[in-house]
């Protein structure tokens, strides 16, 4: 047994994905082996033991015997100083007696394995890579009781221009809807599921920049990360789904490691009609290099929006258009056939002739019209080309070869060439519905107006040509200045957010939400423009906090948009918390330093927290010396473990429970945002 033991310790050690600081990683082994990964079957295979051992030969077939080899590998043998071994010693087990590592795993999809479970996603900062095991737990649906319900709301306060004030209520219009600004601090997903009750089926936008799922997020615990991401996201956007209004919709933020992944889960989603585009954004732009070196990739600048609405039958938006001089314009098309961009004036249209009616078209000739070009005007009065386009701006015309049934009508009444000829009709639909609408065509083309798609201002013309889902002027220099707080990384400039709510929204009573709040860009512009916003952040960012920039956006804050639109401050927000129950030791566990602090924060749990039903007390406080002798690490994985996950926060419907201790005030809180029917 004792060679055989240090025969596989020795080949595992080969493959460096079961090795992390010179140990073996035993629950990376069992995973594999569960996977038939080809790369441990191959180091097995090469051994004559091992071979002779963990596998079976039928007729020419070698066939691994994988139940075996878990086994073996889960034996208190095989690395039996481990924090496995402890857990299975001292008894976290299902309602039929057995050890998780002896529960059968042959429902497990690795695909997507916890497609079906919940991510409780709890998050910290990125630089505790080590306290992993508080960053997510996954929960199968039959272990969750009471996690979606829910929360109770405590430590509200609002905050306006003269500080923080005590909570006066929450202020509504005349169906009770609540038209206060909301910043919630909690878990996003329970929180979600909290604001249900109140704003389900009543968000105009959903802007969101979750975490990448790059290497550099540290925000995973379990050996299937990109799963684990994958169930996250589901779960939240499946709230966030039923938080939408019919003509609402979402943009989700994200780069290329997980891009393509996130569009088909959010075809499952939100459905696969309901997909709008793929927004390229071109990001930062820096002297260093992001992605090459040993990665061998090539260095990333642009970032992505995928947009969905909840239903494509309701789904408008509103062009969004950006100013190019006329230079600049024409040096563009320069490549162009002549004809293409705007050089042609149409000096006086002449006689106006009526020729025939046909099918509600009234078809006129115009008699001996007169035109020029751009080009021989500058020549003959002297004129810049800004001056030219100034002077004729509703002139100026190009010609398109558009193929239209109106169009192949209109030049069998005129079939002649060199000839202006127009057409009246009245919409039925659109903009111009009802309205008598007059389209000249010119030389058997169609004539568009440069006026139609440019603007003059102050004497100055300029061309708009339609923004569409290549975004490369936004500016994301010196973002550190934006509402006077900074953030590492993932901070995003207030031009983005602006276009994106200017893209979709046209409402002041348009609801905001980001539930991925980080350093407070979607409250802060949302506030400056008066729309309604909803943010949830469970980060504690300090100084940094969203909290803060908002009070600085109360306070007249130039930086970002704020000059563009005008923005001179005030207005306010109500502040609010999901109250911690689980959570809090959970919290406790991770500032603990000392084995001496667990143990003693274990004593306070037996008492007051909520324990997992698999965890056996009596069997944990008999093996205190086992307990004592793992690394604080462990001790705190354990402890954490044995935390039951339902009861993280305290649920509504359990307020009036003694043991919580909600005060009178959050109670009131609590009922009014509950409880008042509308």
């Amino acid at each position: 047994m004792g060679n055989l033991l240090d025969n596989l310790k020795s080949l595992l050690r080969k493959d460096e994905r079961l090795v992390s600081e010179g140990e073996l990683l035993k629950n990376k082994v069992i995973e594999l082996a569960l996977k038939l990964d080809k790369e441990l079957i191959e180091i097995l295979l090469s051994d004559k033991q091992m071979k002779e051992v963990f596998f079976t030969e039928v007729g020419k077939a070698t066939i691994f015997d994988k139940d075996k080899f878990i086994r073996f590998v889960s034996s208190k043998d095989f690395l039996p100083d481990s924090y496995t071994a402890f857990k299975q010693k001292i008894g976290l087990i299902d309602e039929y007696g057995r050890y998780f590592s002896q529960i059968p795993t042959n429902e497990v999809v690795l695909a997507w394995p916890y497609k079906d479970c919940v991510l409780e996603g709890g998050m910290t900062k990125e630089d505790q890579k080590r306290d992993e095991i508080f960053w997510n737990e996954t929960l199968a649906p039959d272990e969750i009781s009471r996690l979606l319900d829910p929360k109770v709301f405590i430590n509200a306060k609002r905050i306006d221009a003269k500080g923080e004030h005590k909570f006066d209520g929450f202020r509504t219009d005349e169906k009770g809807d609540i038209k206060d600004n909301l910043i919630i601090k909690g878990n996003n997903l329970l929180a979600l599921h909290s604001l249900k009750k109140r704003f389900a089926g009543k968000v105009k936008l959903i802007y969101i920049d979750p975490p990448y799922n790059r290497e550099a997020d540290t925000f995973y615990n379990d050996s299937f990360k990109h799963s684990s991401w994958l169930t996250f996201m589901k779960n939240r956007l499946e709230i966030a789904r039923d938080l939408l209004k019919d003509d609402g919709v979402i943009f989700v933020q994200c780069d290329d490691t997980e891009q393509a992944y996130l569009k088909v889960l959010m075809d499952e989603v939100f459905e696969r009609e309901n997909f709008i585009n793929i927004i390229t954004i071109k990001s930062k732009v820096g002297a260093g290099v992001s992605g090459g070196g040993e990665s061998k990739k090539i260095k990333k600048n642009t970032e992505f929006l995928i947009l969905f609405c909840k239903n494509k039958r309701y789904f408008s938006y509103n062009p969004i258009y950006k100013k190019i001089s006329i230079r600049e314009y024409i040096e563009k098309h320069k490549e162009d056939n002549i004809g293409f961009y705007y050089t042609r004036i149409l000096i006086d249209t002449g006689k106006k002739k009526f020729k025939e009616e046909i099918d509600g078209l009234r078809i006129y000739e115009y008699i001996n019209p007169k035109f020029n070009t751009v080009q021989n005007i500058i020549n003959k009065e002297n004129l810049s080309l800004n001056e030219v386009y100034a002077r004729y701006f509703n002139k100026i015309f190009m010609v398109t070869n558009a193929q239209t049934s109106i169009l192949d009508k209109v030049n069998k009444i005129v079939p002649e060439k060199n000839k202006l000829v127009s057409y009246e009709y009245i919409p039925a639909t659109g903009k111009n519905k009802n309205q008598k609408i007059e389209r000249f065509i010119w030389n058997k083309t169609l004539v568009v107006w440069f006026s139609d798609s440019a603007i003059l201002e102050d004497k100055k013309v300029s061309k708009l040509e339609e923004i569409g889902t290549l975004w490369s002027d936004i500016s994301w220099g010196r973002l550190d200045l934006e509402g006077g707080i900074k953030l590492k990384s993932g901070k995003k400039p207030e031009a983005l957010i602006k276009r994106i709510i200017e893209l979709v929204s046209n409402k002041e009573e348009d609801i905001i939400l980001d539930f991925f709040l980080g350093s407070g860009t979607t409250a802060a512009f949302s506030h400056k423009i008066g729309r309604q916003y909803i943010g949830i952040e469970q980060l504690d960012y300090g100084e940094n906090s969203a909290v803060v920039r908002l009070k600085n956006v109360i306070n007249s804050d130039q930086s970002g948009i704020s000059k563009s639109v005008g923005w001179k401050g005030g207005g306010d927000f109500v502040y609010l918390e999901l109250m911690k129950w689980n959570e809090k030791f959970s919290d406790e566990i991770k500032k603990a330093k000392s084995g001496k602090e667990l143990q003693k924060l274990w004593e306070t749990m037996k008492e007051r927290a909520f324990l997992s039903y698999k965890v056996d007390i009596k069997a944990v406080d008999e093996n205190a010396k086992d307990f004592a002798d793992l690394s604080v690490g462990d001790q705190k994985r354990f402890l954490r473990e044995c935390l039951d996950n339902n009861h993280l926060y305290v649920n509504y419907s359990e307020i009036g429970d003694e043991e919580y201790g909600v005060s009178e005030e959050d109670k009131k809180l609590n009922r009014e945002f509950y409880e008042t029917k509308h």
